[in-house]
C-alpha cells in the first residue's frame, strides 16, 4: 500500500503527534508499505528516514503545533500524483491537512485524519485579548474543525474518550475508530538508566520525572506545588521536567518561591532517543496535565516500567486504570501529593505498579495498532469506491 502522511510537524520537532506519525511510519514500513511524509521545512536538519518531503515553512516563532508552513508547492503538486496513492492520512486539519484534504478530492482518494489534538484547549495563543475574544476564537476553531471532519472518509481518535469528545461536540459517530498510538518497547528495553543518574548526579535520590512542553495547558503548577509537599515530607527527593517551553521561566521561579529550586531539574528539551534513558533513570512518573487525547507520554514511562501517579483526565485516565495500573487523583496538587506519597510509601507497592506498568505498556505494542489502522484504511478505501461508483 502506498500511504501519504500530511502533519505540520515532524522531525526535528518533538511533540505527541510526531511522535505518532514517526512510530506509525515506522511500524507501518516494516509491515512493507510505503510510507510518504509531508510536512514543515526543517532548516540545519538532514533526514535520515526516505520520503520525507518538506514545504517551505516560516519561522515565526509559534509552538510546534501551529508551524507557519506555506501549503503551496508546484513541486509536491507534481509529485504526489506520480506516488499514485492508495490513501491520503492527515493529522491536522489546517495548513496541510487542507492539503491532504484537496488532494485528496483532486485524486478521489479516501481521506483519513487523526484528530490528535484538543484544539479548543490551545485557543489561547492566538494573540487576542483573552477575555473579550477567546470565546469567539473557540467558535471558530470548532467551526474549522466541524467542516474539516465532514470532508473525511475515516477518522481516527486515539482513545475512547476522544471518540465520545467527536460524537458530543462535533456529532461524528460513524467512519470513526479508536487506535492508539502503539509503543515500541526495543528502545525501553536497551534503555540505559543508571547512565544518566550517573551524570545528573542523582545518587541515591528518589527521582520524580515528568516529559512534556513547559506551557499552560499541561499543569506544570499543580505537578511543581504537589513535588514540593512531597519534598517536605520526604527527604531526598528530586523532580525532573524534560521539556522545553515559553513558560519554563515562570515555573523557575514558582519552585524557588516554593523553597525547592535546587531539587527541581528543568532538564530541558531530549531527542525522542534519548528520553526512554531518563525515563528508566527515574523512580516515577508523575504527571498533571489535563489536556491530553491519548497520555501517549504516560504509556512511554510505563514501557520504561514507572510507576504512575496522575491527575485523573481525558486521555491519561484512558491509559491508566487507577488502582491497577497507577494511580489517577483529583486535580489539584495535595490530592497529587497525597498520591505520589501513597506509592513511595512501601517498595512492594512500587514493584507491584512497576509490573502492571509494563504489562500495560506490551498491550498497545505499535505494530499491532499499525495493523489496526491498515484495518482503517482498507475500510477507508472501500468506502470511497463505493461513494464513487454509487455518484457515477
Amino acid at each position: 500500500m502506498h500511504i501519504a502522511h500530511f502533519s505540520n510537524t515532524y522531525h526535528p520537532s518533538i511533540s505527541g503527534v510526531v511522535r505518532s506519525v514517526s512510530s506509525f511510519r515506522q511500524a507501518l514500513t516494516e509491515l512493507g508499505h510505503n510510507v510518504f511524509v509531508f510536512t514543515q521545512d526543517a532548516k540545519d536538519y538532514q533526514d535520515t528516514e526516505p520520503f520525507i518531503f518538506r514545504y517551505f515553512s516560516l519561522d515565526l516563532g509559534l509552538p510546534n503545533e501551529f508551524p507557519a508552513n506555506i501549503p503551496i508547492s508546484p513541486f509536491m503538486d507534481r509529485l504526489i500524483p506520480i506516488l499514485k496513492l492508495d490513501v491520503i492520512h492527515a493529522h491536522h486539519p489546517i495548513n496541510l491537512g487542507q492539503v491532504a484534504a484537496n488532494k485528496a478530492e483532486e485524486l478521489k482518494l479516501p481521506l483519513v485524519f487523526t484528530f490528535h489534538t484538543r484544539y479548543r484547549d490551545y485557543s489561547h495563543y492566538f494573540p487576542m485579548p483573552q477575555q473579550a475574544v477567546q470565546g469567539l476564537v473557540r467558535e471558530a476553531i470548532d467551526y474549522w474543525i466541524r467542516d474539516y471532519l465532514k470532508r473525511c472518509d475515516h477518522v481516527v481518535v486515539p482513545s475512547e474518550s476522544m471518540r465520545q469528545v467527536l460524537a458530543d461536540k462535533y456529532d461524528v459517530k460513524e467512519a470513526i475508530t479508536v487506535v492508539p498510538t502503539g509503543i515500541d518497547l526495543r528502545p525501553y528495553l536497551k534503555a540505559n538508566g543508571r547512565r544518566v543518574r550517573r551524570e545528573r548526579a542523582w545518587g541515591r535520590d528518589f527521582v520524580l520525572i515528568s516529559v512534556g512542553r513547559l506551557t499552560p495547558e499541561k499543569g506544570w503548577p499543580t505537578l511543581i506545588k504537589a513535588a514540593a509537599q512531597v519534598m517536605q515530607a520526604r527527604p531526598r527527593v528530586r523532580l525532573a521536567l524534560v521539556g522545553e517551553g515559553f513558560r519554563q521561566r515562570k515555573f523557575e521561579k514558582l519552585a524557588k518561591e516554593l523553597g525547592v529550586a535546587e531539587r527541581v531539574e528543568f532538564v530541558g528539551k531530549m531527542p525522542f532517543e534519548e528520553i526512554p534513558n531518563y525515563l528508566k533513570a527515574a523512580d516515577l512518573f508523575a504527571f498533571a496535565s489535563d489536556s491530553e487525547t491519548q497520555g501517549l507520554v504516560t504509556l512511554e514511562a510505563m514501557a520504561a516500567g514507572l510507576p504512575v501517579v496522575a491527575v485523573d483526565a481525558i486521555g491519561t485516565s484512558d491509559v491508566v486504570e487507577d488502582g491497577k495500573d497507577g494511580f489517577l487523583t483529583e486535580n489539584n496538587s495535595q490530592a497529587l501529593a497525597a498520591g505520589i506519597l501513597r506509592m513511595m510509601q512501601k517498595k512492594e507497592t512500587l514493584e507491584h505498579f512497576r509490573k502492571a506498568s509494563q504489562r500495560k505498556a506490551r498491550s498497545v505494542d505499535i505494530l499491532k495498532q499499525a495493523r489496526r489502522l491498515l484495518t482503517v484504511y482498507d475500510e477507508a478505501i472501500a468506502a470511497k469506491k463505493a461513494k464513487l461508483a454509487a455518484d457515477e
